[in-house]
């Protein structure tokens, strides 16, 4: 049933553009958020954050947590970009998603989620083995799709709302080969929308899937979003004239609207969500010979030439750039974020040497000199002062570039500009992390990470061997018994994960290897996502919630209103969600 009221349309602008829609191989939350739109999952999350069916209708495991079987939902089919219907959704299209995955040549980012729980997946991947049957993925009959694990992984069913487990067409997939998801006819689609139209760097149209399964639940008819370089910029002067249907209210500007009597009745907060802030030191630098990446190579590698850092950064200075009324709201000390997981009440952040962490406050002038003048006395001779340290910005909002430019004010004059010379480098929103963070062009950079499914496992993703964040793995430190220090973090997260059973021990063996890699200052904590200001006809509880995965990402289940919701509004209706989702857990 369409709700009455406004035109079920919503309308918005981008500075960013994709650069693919292969969701089996993307790890960008734009790019996997889009596709959670048009494909869906084995499972969902509904508003209150309560695992849901979804393209399965039931599932079982085994007694000894190793095998799980789903039975599908009968009469989905997909759709090409013009809506029309090209094949039934099957248990096959799980185990050809999952093959395309694990070949390396397609170069999935996913990939390392699926094949290290999988039976068998990380052997196909690295090549000890060539039949794909081996692997821990069969469609036992039409509608039914078996997982089988390596072990027993308690959260397992949370990983099923990730992109690396939506199924594609293996027809599909093998006529289009590379060409798979460069654009919306490269696609197909099962989901609440299909992509309709796409014009690189001028807009992205999806249409209700008027032949969805669930499609009484898809109310608004339309997403369309249009391409203009200036967004950032420009967004509130088209929102307050009712071009688009809701703008994040940037900080600059948020005073101005809380001192207006009528802009204030329509800006509410939002809520902070389970994306952790840090920021990274890269141990593999590969900027501009001009920075003096080897110099920094050397500074980086000495621990308390980091922990000046780790404790000259003023957090809470910096958070106001993003939150000026309320920043402690949404500082964060850890990497993975308090309230995230928990075990039968006490939470992760609680366990072990991570308390300290949690329940401490790392910027301390004191002690960010004191380890200064330490780093000094043991890089003499070794490092040329001051370091370079180029901290990339992402141009395309104003907000980064403020907070950039605080930080190299605040810990400039704090540790001197004979110390540390910080280099803001503004780069494009198109291609952003593809020209900093991934290929190590940067010496210190606020980066972020959202969890995969309900385990503090998925917060240690980004600090594995071969990644594409701070690269850990390229230390020259060892520690007081000669070890490499990465190799002391490996063997710590390694320990962890191999406990299944024992969820306390879990957390504490998990809660250790994260306070080791703040201890050495790797990274810096700093703050969640979300929060800030809204001005939006969309109802924020009427959102499929989710801290992991790709619900939160869906527009299923909202609605535009008449008018945006009142921050009186926002209160009510957060007590009230509140309320529900502890009752409904």
């Amino acid at each position: 049933m369409e709700p009455e009221g406004p035109e079920q349309v919503y309308k918005s602008i981008y500075s960013g553009e994709v650069t693919t829609f292969n969701y089996l191989v993307t790890a960008s939350t734009l790019e996997f958020g889009l596709a959670a739109n048009f494909v869906d999952t084995l499972v969902e999350y509904d508003e209150l954050g309560i695992i849901k069916p979804c393209l399965a209708k039931t599932w079982t495991m085994s007694p000894d947590g190793l095998t799980w079987t789903f039975n599908l939902r009968e009469g989905v089919h997909w759709y090409d970009h013009e809506g029309k219907e090209v094949a039934e959704v099957v248990a096959q299209d799980w185990v050809d998603s999952l093959k395309y995955i694990f070949t390396p040549d397609n170069e999935s980012s996913t990939a390392d989620i699926a094949y290290n729980v999988l039976k068998n997946g990380k052997a196909y991947y690295d090549g000890e083995i060539t039949d794909f049957a081996q692997v821990g993925v069969k469609a036992k009959d039409k509608y039914v799709l078996e997982f089988t694990l390596e072990n027993p992984v308690p959260y397992f069913l949370s990983m099923l709302d990730y992109s690396v487990f939506m199924p594609a067409n293996g027809e599909f997939l093998a006529e289009q080969g590379k060409r798979f998801g460069t654009d919306n006819t490269r696609l197909l689609y099962n989901g609440a929308y299909i992509l309709s139209t796409f014009e690189h760097q001028n807009k992205r149209i999806l249409t209700k899937n008027e032949n969805y399964w669930d499609a009484d639940k898809v109310f608004i008819k339309e997403l369309n979003f249009q391409y203009n370089a200036d967004a950032a910029t420009i967004a509130t002067e088209l929102y307050l004239d009712g071009m688009i249907s809701g703008v994040d209210v940037p900080s600059t500007t948020i005073d101005e609207w809380m001192k207006d009597p009528e802009l204030k009745k329509i800006v509410r907060p939002n809520r902070p969500s389970s994306y952790s802030y840090f920021y990274c030191l890269n141990f593999d630098p590969h900027f501009d010979a001009e920075f003096q990446p080897a110099n920094w190579k050397v500074a980086v590698n000495n621990l308390n030439f980091r922990k000046s850092l780790f404790h000259g950064l003023n957090r809470m200075k910096a958070m106001i750039t993003a939150e000026p009324f309320f920043p402690e709201n949404k500082l964060n000390f850890t990497i993975t974020p308090a309230g995230f997981a928990d075990v039968e009440g006490k939470d992760f952040t609680s366990f072990g040497n991570l308390n300290k962490f949690a329940t401490t406050e790392s910027f301390d002038e004191a002690q960010a000199k004191e380890y200064r003048d330490k780093a000094l006395e043991e890089l003499e001779g070794k490092v040329t002062f001051p370091v370079k340290v180029v901290m990339p910005y992402n141009t395309g909002g104003s907000e980064w570039e403020q907070r950039v430019q605080i930080i190299e004010q605040q810990m400039e004059e704090l540790l001197g500009a004979d110390y540390i010379d910080i280099i803001p480098l503004p780069h494009p929103a198109t291609g952003f992390l593809d020209g900093t963070r991934r290929n190590g062009n940067y010496a210190f950079q606020e980066c972020n990470w959202g969890p995969d499914y309900a385990d503090p496992e998925t917060y240690t993703d980004p600090f594995k061997r071969d990644g594409t964040y701070n690269f850990p793995e390229f230390t020259t430190e060892v520690d007081a018994d000669g070890r490499n220090k990465f190799d002391v973090y490996e063997e710590l997260v390694l320990a962890a994960k191999a406990e299944v059973t024992d969820m306390q021990k879990r957390y504490e063996l998990f809660a250790e290897a994260e306070a080791y890699i703040i201890e050495n200052a790797w990274v810096l904590p700093y703050g969640l996502g979300g929060g800030g200001y809204t001005s939006s006809k969309l109802n924020p509880f009427e959102s499929p919630y989710s801290p992991f995965g790709v619900s939160g990402e869906r527009y299923k289940g909202q609605k535009i209103h008449e008018n945006p919701m009142s921050p009186e509004d926002y209160e009510a209706a957060l007590a009230d969600w509140e309320a529900k989702r502890k009752a409904a857990k």
